[in-house]
């Protein structure tokens, strides 16, 4: 899937999900996908641990994820996340199944997310992706359908189109959003991607709402740099420059350093920075794996706004990997206390990852902590996934059995 689906800038990215603040007063709502997205999380890792390239015409599988909330939240809230992959010749589908806790006790269906693909050609791909809902009814109904078709032109060039449809009140689907992905080679080294984005406006179609232009290179050193502009339309015909994000990636042996700088419009009308991401990560020739990622900002909670960046978080995550292909990990995340912003970063977010694989399949075990109002670390969830998918064991071998 291309980089940039409009959707995602509407959630925040996982890593921030995990890190929301004042978990104890949230809504049912914003806990379920809070909770929905840290699942994720556990049920994605499990996935790596497989090999997508692997040539098995017909493969299909199933997680149960199983979430039991801790003393954190306000609602102990039983979720179930069901998610199956079936693959079949050149279709595949993946659905995603969430449950809660209903009036009768029993878990009932909250949202069910369908994805299909199919591989029309060597050069053709269609996806549908459809949602749905409970009515007010407790009936399954559709609430979203998107649909995507990317073609891959000569020269690794490729063009995207994909419209959102919501139904309206009489049930027919009606398109919400479209965009359209365009990328093209300049040169070997050279690659640039135009997205434009297209909402409804006043007389009930759908225009130009904003647009992204995208210039990726690689240098003679390894380094990859990346420079995005966000276009927003200002509704006289005229677009505006509203963001720019660049981003630098460099390789030294096993490490990796990534540098992540956005820059926005301020009162004046000039750009100016307003966030910096700097990570590194280091990969052992035992499996083990290492990233630490620190954020600068200009907003810092408990504060105003000085114009200088500021460190806002810290998240270090380590992860090994053993020959029978279990992994381990933990990711801790540190913040600010909003309470005393001058005290420095403390941890707030403590989360612990254990994979096992078996047999019949695999089991993993993700609990979760963070910081209550008494500054305590207390559990928020602990969510289980069972999967009967048999995960392929990759050997590593080092690079003097690899010249032999």
């Amino acid at each position: 899937m291309p980089d940039g689906h409009v959707q995602s800038r509407r959630f925040a990215r996982q890593s921030a999900a995990c890190s929301s603040r004042g978990i104890g007063a949230l809504r049912l709502k914003r806990v379920l996908l809070i909770i929905g997205g840290l699942c994720c999380c556990a049920l994605s890792s499990v996935a790596q641990t497989s090999d997508p390239t692997t040539d098995q015409p017909n493969k299909s599988w199933t997680a149960t994820t199983d979430l039991k909330s801790g003393d954190l939240l306000p609602t102990r809230i039983p979720v179930q996340i069901i998610e199956s992959h079936s693959q079949n010749g050149n279709r595949t589908i993946d659905k995603r199944l969430v449950k809660i806790r209903g009036t009768d006790g029993r878990l009932e269906p909250y949202q069910e997310i369908e994805t299909e693909i199919v591989a029309v050609d060597t050069a053709t791909v269609r996806t549908t992706t459809r949602t749905f809902a409970q009515d007010v009814n407790g009936v399954k109904a559709l609430v979203q359908v998107t649909e995507e078709e990317k073609h891959v032109l000569p020269g690794d060039d490729s063009n995207i189109v994909r419209v959102t449809s919501n139904p309206d009140v009489n049930g027919r689907l009606q398109p919400v959003q479209r965009e359209m992905v365009e990328t093209r080679k300049i040169s070997k080294d050279v690659e640039e991607t135009n997205t434009t984005v297209m909402l409804p406006n006043i007389n009930g179609g759908l225009a130009p709402a904003f647009k992204t232009h995208e210039l990726r290179k690689l240098r003679g050193d390894g380094t990859t740099e990346s420079q995005k502009i966000t276009l927003l339309a200002d509704g006289a015909g005229k677009w505006e420059l509203s963001e720019m994000r660049q981003v630098t990636t460099s390789q030294e042996g096993a490490n990796r350093t990534t540098e992540e700088r956005v820059l926005r419009r301020d009162a004046e009308g000039k750009l100016v920075e307003v966030s910096r991401v700097v990570s590194e990560q280091s990969n052992g020739s035992s499996g083990e794996q290492r990233t630490i990622a620190e954020t600068y900002s200009v907003d810092v909670p408990g504060t105003t706004r000085d114009g200088n960046l500021h460190l806002v978080e810290r998240a270090s995550t380590s992860s090994q990997t053993n020959a029978s292909g279990g992994r381990t990990s933990e990711q801790k995340v540190e913040q600010p206390n909003p309470g005393d912003p001058g005290a420095g970063l403390r941890v707030s977010i403590l989360v612990n990852d254990k994979m096992v694989p078996g047999p019949s399949g695999e089991q993993s075990t993700v609990t979760i902590r963070a910081r209550d109002s008494n500054g305590s670390l207390g559990i928020v969830s602990v969510d289980t996934t069972k999967s009967d998918r048999i995960p392929t064991i990759q050997i590593q071998q080092t690079p003097s059995e690899q010249r032999k």
